[in-house]
């Protein structure tokens, strides 16, 4: 995808943000309030070290997916690891490369910032993602679980 760009998110991004995110979390059948958009994308901008940052993929310079990242520490190697914690592409624009392309930018980032890997979940049901996922990454065989908190 020659003509695809990917960039930080900055603060003119937050409209297009706003709708895309919406349309992940409707994926995965939830939503949030205002606050919780609020409060994500101040921690985007915020540049602080232990924060989230987030990059931006734009076609013909209409903003097409996003993805979030986080550093930190892991207590298995000296240096911080990568968390890709959110990937998201407008449907209309899955494979095309515009997925690889957003886990390739964050994967540079980590690599940049001397981090000693990436690392992603997703949903069973997932099957397009999982496409991509199974030809950029490694599978592994960890389980997830929560105990929320109440």
């Amino acid at each position: 995808m020659s003509d695809l760009q990917i960039r930080p998110i900055t603060a003119e991004d937050r409209s297009e943000w706003d709708r895309m995110f919406t349309a992940y979390l409707t994926f995965y059948e939830t939503s949030r309030p205002k606050e919780v958009f609020d409060s994500s994308f101040a921690r985007l901008l915020s540049g602080a070290e232990n924060e989230f940052k987030g990059l931006i993929a734009l076609k013909d310079g209409q903003a097409i997916g996003f993805t979030h990242y986080l550093f930190h520490r892991h207590m298995w190697s000296v240096e911080n690891t990568c968390y890709l914690q959110d990937l998201y592409v407008d449907p209309a624009l899955r494979g095309t490369g515009a997925g690889r392309a957003l886990i390739e930018a964050v994967h540079h980032e980590a690599r940049e910032a001397g981090a000693s890997g990436v690392y992603w979940m997703t949903q069973d049901f997932n099957t397009t993602a999982r496409q991509l996922y199974d030809r950029v990454g490694q599978l592994t065989p960890f389980i997830r679980y929560v105990k929320p908190i109440t």
